[in-house]
């Protein structure tokens, strides 16, 4: 049985930094250094996910039937469309050690059946994600808790991606990089 529940998380991306089409990317990344890059497209992740405004948390969903990518671009244009500038999300799907043609990880096509693990693992995750989605380690919480099982994937920005998937291409190209190892 799986140890986390979250298997993969991203805070605070920016949604201006996200083409919102209907085959749009969310594209995160571990490392930035060429050898040890690892880039993800997130858009079919589920989970749960949190919307923020200026003041901080504006809206939390959780994308079960759908995929993360589409239930935001959903947000994009009803009555929340113009009340958000960033999201979090915190996603169940595993990340696979697989690529596509271009290098990119793939996302785990379904989530597993049994989430929960541990009562005390699934506490510990749940009272991180708390602390991550509401910004309280920046106050309250001086410890910084962190997901039993899970990456934090930085947002690929808009400038960077063109970037980030030629180095993509030429680790798949060369079988180089992190999980070719």
């Amino acid at each position: 049985m799986s140890r986390s529940f979250i298997k993969a998380y991203g805070l605070h991306w920016l949604r201006d930094e996200v083409e919102w089409r209907s085959n749009g990317h969310l594209y995160g990344r571990r490392n930035a250094n060429v050898s040890a890059l690892r880039l993800a497209d997130m858009w079919t992740q589920t989970g749960i996910y949190i919307l923020h405004d200026a003041y901080g948390a504006y809206y939390v969903g959780q994308v079960e039937s759908q995929t993360l990518g589409e239930r935001l671009r959903q947000h994009t244009k009803d009555t929340h469309g113009d009340k958000w500038d960033r999201f979090s999300w915190f996603g169940f799907n595993a990340m696979l050690t697989g690529r596509t043609p271009d290098g990119v990880h793939r996302v785990k096509d379904t989530r597993p059946k049994d989430l929960l693990g541990s009562t005390e693992r699934t506490i510990h995750d749940v009272e991180a994600l708390l602390i991550m989605a509401l910004g309280s380690h920046r106050t309250g919480n001086k410890h910084t808790e962190k997901f039993t099982d899970a990456e934090e994937w930085e947002q690929v920005w808009d400038h960077e991606k063109d970037k980030y998937l030629a180095v993509a291409q030429r680790q798949a190209d060369n079988r180089t990089g992190p999980m070719f190892r």
